[in-house]
């Protein structure tokens, strides 16, 4: 890779690591980006970009222009979590801030592509889309009234979400269920259990049956994806340590192979928590679709050759599902390192983004028109 191409990617993704934007509190971030996309335009001879809410896409290109040219869109998010992380900082061959690995690295590839790859305009239509609250509950993500705001971009051929994959793709996407289950009891005195009713007590079988429930093996385009149920939290579960619990709530995180539907997930862990909790208030607080692996797609298959090492099945849920809902093929492959997603102290390999900028240059570039 050039040595000023290197720099600016790194320059790029500390100066978005220095821009806090932790979920619901992306627009200082949104707005920086927005105005700057303005420039990307018009270096593309493209149309300006489009805001909704804390969200933004750039059609580098004229969406209304037909043609055989491949569309692609390139998809990131601007939300971190709230983790605890010093100032952006690079040490050695590694940046350090909140989102480096999820998913900022991913966007100063597509801000690089944006501001040093104008000659893709010649075989690619791009879009590069940028948006908010990824990291909360489905309903409240931007990224669905976004693609309402703008059905043009129903006609995409291929999404790549730029997730943390370490450079690997990870094809589809497993779906998610949020439920919480409340054992309501009776309080009394721990001296005396027996004249209350302990709600902690009647979670117990519950507990039990997911600890020794095995993950359910589903076998997709020649990939494994595995349907599974945990606990995430546990809450109010007594007043005091000497008071028996009159209440008690667990979380349960459902993940379910992309080939079922939400309704079929719901019914599965409704019985599942009739047998096991029957004693239990259920309600589903989140429900969230997977998608189906890419795998065989021509564009997918392109990109492989341009130089991917490794081609796996996500085991999470990512917002490639939103474009299968649309009927628009996507898959997630970025540079972040998915261990580092989420954690304390988050970093990434510079290397890592500047191999992953090189794939996506090799890929675009390579895209002849259609027909």
């Amino acid at each position: 890779m050039d040595g000023d191409l290197a720099r600016f990617l790194d320059q790029t993704l500390l100066d978005l690591c220095a821009v806090s934007s932790p979920i619901g509190e992306e627009k200082a971030l949104c707005d920086q980006l927005f105005a700057r996309a303005f420039r990307w335009a018009e270096a593309w001879g493209a149309p300006p970009p489009r805001r909704t809410l804390n969200s933004f896409v750039v059609p580098l290109h004229d969406p209304a222009r037909s043609g055989a040219r491949p569309k692609i869109a390139l998809v990131g998010h601007l939300d971190t979590v709230r983790t605890e992380n010093g100032p952006a900082r690079i040490e050695g061959d590694r940046l350090f801030g909140s989102g480096a690995a999820d998913m900022k690295s991913g966007l100063a590839i597509m801000i690089a592509l944006a501001e040093h790859a104008e000659k893709l305009r010649e075989s690619v239509d791009l879009t590069l889309i940028f948006y908010s609250r990824e990291e909360g509950p489905f309903a409240e993500n931007e990224l669905g009234p976004l693609l309402d705001a703008e059905p043009w971009l129903a006609a995409i051929d291929l999404a790549v979400c730029l997730e943390p994959s370490d450079n690997r793709l990870h094809l589809g996407c497993c779906g998610s269920l949020h439920a919480t289950v409340t054992f309501r009891g009776r309080t009394g005195h721990s001296a005396r259990p027996w004249e209350g009713d302990n709600a902690v007590v009647k979670a117990a079988p519950l507990l039990a049956a997911l600890a020794a429930q095995a993950p359910e093996e589903t076998l997709l385009d020649g990939h494994i994806y595995r349907t599974c149920s945990t606990v995430t939290q546990a809450k109010d579960g007594g007043r005091g340590r000497n008071v028996v619990p009159d209440s008690f709530s667990l979380n349960i995180n459902h993940r379910f192979a992309p080939s079922y539907s939400v309704d079929d997930a719901v019914e599965n862990l409704t019985k599942f928590l009739k047998k096991h909790a029957s004693d239990g208030e259920v309600v589903f607080t989140d429900r969230s679709p997977g998608a189906l692996p890419s795998a065989s797609h021509p564009l997918v298959q392109a990109l492989i050759r341009a130089g991917v090492t490794d081609v796996a099945p996500k085991q999470a849920w990512t917002d490639v599902a939103r474009f299968s809902l649309l009927g628009v093929a996507a898959v997630n492959f970025g540079p972040g390192e998915n261990a580092q997603a989420h954690q304390r102290h988050e970093s990434t390999s510079l290397p890592l983004m500047h191999a992953g900028y090189m794939i996506f240059e090799r890929w675009l570039s390579a895209l002849a028109e259609k027909g």
